[in-house]
């Protein structure tokens, strides 16, 4: 007879940037530096990995946006807050602790503390913890009675958008590829016209990066 495992103190964290690759995520979880990344990630308190992982799609508009520090000083992935059943952006979900998305969170925040209610968040919609980039809890919902949420920024598209680096898409693309199983054309179609990737990277670049 098999066990039910005791999800209690479990959530989903839904990726839509760079952590849609399970190996650079797993960083996150267990400190090092991502390939293409210019920082060593710390990693969690609890180092042990996610219990289950999906494919997710969210009903809100990826851009991408700032400088990063972590992808040779060019754009990163943010999604805006206003959700609407015309977008459709990929995610990686993972089931992991509560207290590791508050790690991860913490990481994305340049290791500053932050102190997350997320029954709060769940009732809200999301909630701005901080005035950063990562600094935005989003409450997405429940899958088999686990509230799904994510992190972004509170700008909501208005921020200039900015070229995302080679090293950062080849990020997304590993994870567009291995894990959600998009083919190259469908991950070319995807990229091609979001925010920040349109006017600077064309069908032939894209499909070269996928390579």
């Amino acid at each position: 007879m098999r066990l039910k495992m005791d999800t209690s103190n479990y959530i989903w964290y839904a990726s839509y940037g760079s952590n849609l690759s399970k190996d650079r995520f797993l960083c996150y979880i267990r400190g090092g530096k991502p390939m293409g990344s210019e920082k060593v990630e710390v990693g969690c308190t609890d180092q042990s990995p996610p219990l289950k992982e999906a494919t997710y799609v969210m009903n809100y508009p990826l851009y991408f946006a700032k400088e990063s520090h972590r992808w040779q000083k060019q754009g990163v992935a943010f999604i805006g807050l206003s959700k609407d059943e015309k977008y459709k952006t990929y995610s990686r979900k993972y089931l992991i602790k509560e207290e590791q998305f508050m790690d991860v969170v913490k990481q994305e925040n340049n290791g500053v503390e932050l102190h997350i209610d997320l029954n709060e968040v769940m009732e809200n919609g999301y909630k701005t913890l901080r005035d950063s980039w990562y600094g935005t809890i989003l409450y997405l919902g429940k899958e088999e009675g686990i509230p799904i949420f994510t992190f972004t920024a509170d700008w909501d598209l208005d921020v200039p958008f900015n070229k995302p680096s080679n090293e950062y898409l080849r990020m997304i693309i590993e994870g567009l590829k291995k894990n959600v199983k998009l083919s190259g054309p469908e991950i070319i179609d995807y990229l091609c016209v979001k925010p920040g990737v349109t006017g600077h990277y064309n069908y032939k670049d894209i499909e070269q990066l996928i390579k």
